[in-house]
């Protein structure tokens, strides 16, 4: 409203001023006088300044008129647009200010103005390829959906914004969660720009998500050829996606090529144990326990765990306890001061029932690292050793509130899964799951650990567990934790 009464007040301010230096004109004595061709002409001031005009208006036509007739010299030496350009000029100047400004107004926030700017660009220019694209980013920042769709859909009739179409097209698709749709576009733009690092990491994201490991395996090796990706991250990153090929494989009945991609995944990394372990389960069903053995214990020295152990176990499933505990001397002897070192040994020694040598497998992790596993461990050394049942259950009932200690853990989003995939189910991350603990564990009962000793027993001093039947363990758990119930209500 102020605006509008200022440009108002600036008017009449304007004709005032031009009213009154007219009639000045006017009233002034003398003028201009000009000799030419034995003639004498005399202008008075305000004859002057109209002549003046005359001069410039006939100077802006002459200068009009060359142009034309230039424009239409170059039509007859071949220029066949170029009557229409000197007509048009005054309308592609009007049309690029206002994609220019449209472009601005976009990149500002401003959906509306940036709409108006793209029609208005439209109706000047007739360049679909350049207004199209900004009508589409327009709408979208506008919240107008349907017209951004129809935007970008009329791109992909021009090779030369196709790829943009298709791009626009997908983020939509990305953003409505309709990753079926998203990945068919993804897969026409890798085609137009296979090069195209975006578009590449998108098209791998959505391969993984829907389980395509073998076309996730070929942007992969792209990405390599290119420079995008460090050789060593390739081998990691295609070990994960040749071991999720095989499990598909094997799903499918073909037990040789896929006994052969798990082993080729162990191979090029080692340290990637689900792939380790289907790769020492398929030597075992090829009848070659000796190179199971080898891929185990390689595998063990880079990062023991549980589930390298059972498949090492499998090699030889009928053996005695004794005969395993002998066997695995040589697995034992590779990390012999890790801590899952320590607990398999403890466990082998509970099932050759020797729990003085689980006692002193275990050492001292009861105290520095009080687990749910080491707890259960010490819980079964009392019962092998014949305490009572009252210890036995103050082991189990501090193993309920206890950290369980080292799990399938997402390094992106902290997510805990109970068993490996390539992509975490929380945040979707490819090769973000590693073996090891979380950074925050599971909350204890309220007073749990404090109040528990008193109520079910307190344990001896620092011991280590024996073996028990699991049943039984499974019976003093529930037993403590109906206990533990009890006396907190």
């Amino acid at each position: 409203m102020l605006w509008s009464f200022i440009k108002i007040a600036l008017f009449l301010t304007v004709v005032a001023a031009a009213t009154l230096g007219l009639a000045h004109l006017a009233d002034m004595s003398g003028g201009l006088r000009l000799t030419t061709m034995g003639m004498e002409f005399t202008l008075g001031p305000l004859q002057a300044v109209i002549a003046a005009i005359v001069v410039f208006l006939l100077i802006w036509l002459v200068i009009k008129v060359v142009g034309l007739v230039v424009a239409f010299l170059r039509f007859l030496a071949g220029d066949e647009t170029a009557i229409t350009r000197y007509f048009d000029r005054n309308r592609e100047r009007k049309g690029y200010q206002a994609l220019s400004e449209g472009m601005l107004a976009a990149a500002s926030g401003e959906g509306r103005l940036a709409l108006s700017k793209a029609a208005k660009a439209e109706r000047y220019l007739q360049r679909p390829e350049l207004t199209n694209l900004l009508m589409a980013q327009a709408a979208e920042i506008a919240g107008d959906k349907k017209r951004a769709t129809e935007g970008y859909k009329r791109l992909l009739s021009d090779n030369r914004t196709r790829f943009v179409g298709i791009r626009g097209l997908l983020r939509q698709k990305l953003d409505e969660g309709d990753t079926e749709t998203a990945l068919k576009l993804a897969q026409k733009a890798y085609a137009l720009k296979p090069r195209h690092r975006e578009m590449q990491d998108t098209l791998l994201s959505l391969q993984t998500e829907k389980g395509d490991w073998k076309g996730a395996r070929e942007i992969l090796q792209a990405k390599l050829r290119q420079g995008e990706l460090p050789r060593d991250l390739h081998k990691r990153r295609d070990a994960v996606l040749a071991l999720q090929e095989a499990k598909g494989v094997m799903e499918e009945g073909a037990s040789v090529e896929a006994r052969e991609a798990a082993i080729a995944a162990a191979k090029s990394s080692p340290d990637l144990i689900p792939a380790v372990v289907m790769a020492a389960r398929a030597y075992i069903d090829k009848g070659k326990p000796r190179a199971a053995e080898r891929i185990l214990r390689k595998a063990w020295e880079a990062q023991p765990h549980p589930d390298l152990a059972a498949a090492y176990a499998e090699i030889k499933p009928d053996e005695t306890a004794e005969a395993r505990l002998k066997r695995f001397a040589t697995l034992l002897s590779a990390r012999p001061d890790h801590e899952e070192t320590r607990l398999l040994k403890a466990e082998l020694n509970i099932a050759a029932e020797d729990f003085p040598a689980a006692r002193r497998a275990l050492g001292d992790l009861v105290e520095t690292h009080p687990t749910a596993r080491v707890l259960t461990i010490m819980a079964a050394v009392e019962r092998g050793e014949g305490a009572d049942d009252v210890v036995v259950r103050g082991w189990l009932a501090r193993a309920l509130t206890a950290p369980r200690g080292p799990q399938w853990c997402c390094d992106k989003c902290q997510n805990i899964q109970a068993d490996w995939s390539p992509v975490c189910d929380n945040c979707g991350g490819f090769d973000t799951l590693s073996w090891r603990e979380p950074q925050k564990g599971a909350a204890p009962l309220p007073h749990g650990a404090e109040m528990l000793p008193l109520i079910v027993g307190k344990p001896s001093e620092p011991v280590v567990e024996a073996e028990i039947p699991e049943a039984e363990i499974v019976d003093g758990v529930e037993e403590g934790q109906q206990e533990a119930e009890t006396a907190t209500k």
